[in-house]
């Protein structure tokens, strides 16, 4: 029995000298633990209890564990917040976060038949065509594509998507954003977005599809955006008057 609590006392104490560690910031967000055999060594216990204490980290959400490539740093998750009405780098900077927008590329182009029945279009209509990528904690994290239709489109075409959000920019032009309706399901990693985002095709993602309308309930803006599961978490608040969820089957 006292052999037994010895052992525990021993994993927790490890567990809690490596969540001392990676709190400090001495074992940065996403960087590697070092492998096993040398962290016991160091601490001079088994790999079994090394485990134990890993195993505890892990289950805190402070640490992955990946087979066949170590152990590493859990990234700081951002809560998406379904109670908002505002861009997502808006909304991710309000929490305190410094979010970084690449710009894949942006071109008016034919909308696609799924795009034009969400934006309500005429079949071979254009709209402008927005494809970025967000990074946060030095990684990329989130790819969206963006279809803005016109006239909006060609009012916003020339702005710097990097230093100025999507809603940010229509406001600009005195285009107001009344609601936005949102699905998000969960999916796996594209092979094609796979490579903006830096992991393997088949990850767990989170795929989020929004429309946005004006004020006379025209649809503005259709958005398809891929978030890795490893990166953001899905956050509300409820109350008893305020925001409604509707829970649905996948499709």
């Amino acid at each position: 029995m006292a052999r037994d609590a010895g052992h525990e006392a021993r994993y927790r104490a490890i567990a809690a000298d490596l969540a001392a560690k990676i709190r400090s910031g001495h074992y940065a967000p996403g960087a590697a633990l070092p492998p096993q055999r040398e962290l016991s060594a160091s601490y001079g216990v088994t790999l079994m209890t090394l485990r134990q204490a890993l195993r505890q980290l892990s289950d805190e959400g402070l640490i992955v564990q990946q087979a066949g490539r170590g152990t590493f740093v859990s990234p700081p998750h951002l809560a998406y917040q379904l109670g908002s009405l505002q861009s997502l780098a808006d909304d991710l900077r309000k929490q305190g976060h410094e979010v970084r927008t690449v710009v894949l590329g942006r071109s008016l182009r034919r909308v696609p038949a799924g795009v034009a029945t969400q934006l309500r279009t005429a079949p071979g209509e254009s709209a402008l065509r927005l494809e970025r990528v967000r990074e946060f904690a030095g990684r990329p994290a989130i790819h969206q594509v963006s279809w803005i239709r016109r006239p909006a489109a060609e009012q916003i075409r020339a702005r710097d998507f990097t230093a100025v959000s999507l809603y940010g920019a229509l406001a600009d032009c005195g285009v107001a954003v009344a609601r936005a309706s949102e699905k998000i399901r969960p999916g796996l990693l594209d092979p094609a977005v796979a490579a903006h985002l830096g992991e393997p095709p088949g990850s767990p993602v989170f795929l989020s599809e929004r429309i946005t309308y004006a004020l006379d309930a025209t649809a503005l803006v259709a958005d398809h955006a891929t978030i890795l599961g490893s990166m953001m978490e899905i956050r509300t608040e409820r109350a008893a008057t305020g925001l409604s969820l509707t829970w649905g089957a996948s499709t």
